[in-house]
């Protein structure tokens, strides 16, 4: 599958991307997609959340009437969870949500989903640029150059590069990552990917 390479103005270089078959063009797998998705959504969870038990409830320990001869229930202590104010039966601890997922799950995942974008002819190969210093204008200007304005974009760099992540970060919709931090639920999220040249290289390289 052949891209056409295109520069920041959004137009072309007159050079053209071969994409692996093997990465872009499979049977995806839907299952794996949902598996690496929910184990990426549920890393992410914080899991502080955290309920007093009967235990933990601060409250006099005094017994509050006498056992017998009331015509009521008993009553041991007004830490009790049926009381209004005592502990919680059964409340949330802290955990972790995580899970474990095979790798060869996972790198499916992304196959998937890069196949997934190639079909519906989301993905732009850009090509490789820098940017001295840190300015949302530029990044701004090259979104509207590449019709990406008001959507939701992934530029996807061969290795960190702070001028670029700096100059989007502020932009709405745009989001930067590197080859090491893709996955899957970024690719499905955006509705373009935008790899830059060597990214290109990179990435079917790593797979």
């Amino acid at each position: 599958m052949e891209i056409a390479v295109i520069n920041i103005e959004g137009k072309e270089t007159g050079r053209k991307v071969n994409l692996n078959e093997t990465i872009f063009g499979i049977e995806p797998n839907d299952h794996a997609i949902y598996l690496d998705t929910k184990q990426y959504l549920a890393s992410q969870r914080q899991g502080t959340h955290k309920a007093k038990e009967r235990a933990e409830i601060m409250g006099s320990t005094r017994k509050l009437k006498r056992q017998k001869g009331t015509g009521t229930a008993r009553f041991g202590s007004i830490k009790n969870p049926e009381f209004r104010g005592g502990g919680r039966i059964f409340g949330p601890r802290p955990r972790f949500y995580g899970f474990k997922l095979n790798k060869k799950v996972k790198q499916l995942a992304r196959k998937s989903a890069l196949t997934y974008k190639a079909r519906e002819n989301k993905i732009i190969v850009l090509e490789d640029f820098s940017l001295d210093v840190p300015k949302t204008s530029q990044m701004a200007g090259m979104s509207a150059n590449l019709n990406l304005s008001r959507k939701k974009s992934l530029i996807v760099l061969p290795e960190q590069n702070k001028n670029i992540y700096l100059s989007s970060r502020n932009l709405q919709g745009v989001e930067v990552v590197t080859i090491s931090d893709l996955n899957t639920y970024n690719i499905m999220k955006a509705s373009t990917l935008v790899l830059t040249e060597s990214a290109v290289d990179v990435l079917q390289s790593t797979f």
